[in-house]
């Protein structure tokens, strides 16, 4: 029986596994730094936590899109544009779920703005992390 199909399947989980960690890395850094924005816009300058959720969530993707390209997938050999539309696609469908989520938490549910904020940032990372995985920093397949 030949083995290699097996070792290609556990370096492909190994490599997949180690890119979900360093995914999350950066996730946890974009989500403090979402947090830190919205909460400097609400608190200091006393602006509509729509206009907050939506500057932070900027901030934040800008941070994630930079460390995702060179750190977590390594990918920087496609076109820089290309994989920062895909990238800003998932992201602008992200914001819009994260704002469904957050105007829904706040208005219907009664949640305090911080912590439907953050609620709303943690149900929209398993969406981003599969599209940004399979789409925006997809690994060309060798022929």
């Amino acid at each position: 029986m030949d083995h290699m199909p097996d070792n290609n399947l556990q370096a492909r989980l190994r490599r997949a596994f180690g890119q979900f960690w360093k995914y999350c890395l950066v996730g946890a850094s974009g989500f403090v730094i979402n947090l830190l924005v919205y909460s400097l816009m609400i608190a200091a300058l006393e602006v509509h936590y729509w206009l907050a959720g939506t500057v932070s969530f900027g901030v934040a993707v800008t941070n994630n899109f930079l460390l995702n390209r060179y750190w977590t997938f390594g990918n920087s050999e496609r076109h820089l544009f290309s994989q920062a539309r895909r990238f800003t696609i998932i992201s602008i469908t992200s914001w819009a779920l994260n704002m469904l989520i957050l105007r829904m938490l706040i208005e219907n549910a009664d949640f305090n703005q911080y912590v439907a904020q953050a609620l709303a940032i943690s149900m929209v990372t398993v969406l981003n992390f599969t599209g940004n995985k399979l789409w925006s920093f997809r690994q060309p397949t060798a022929r």
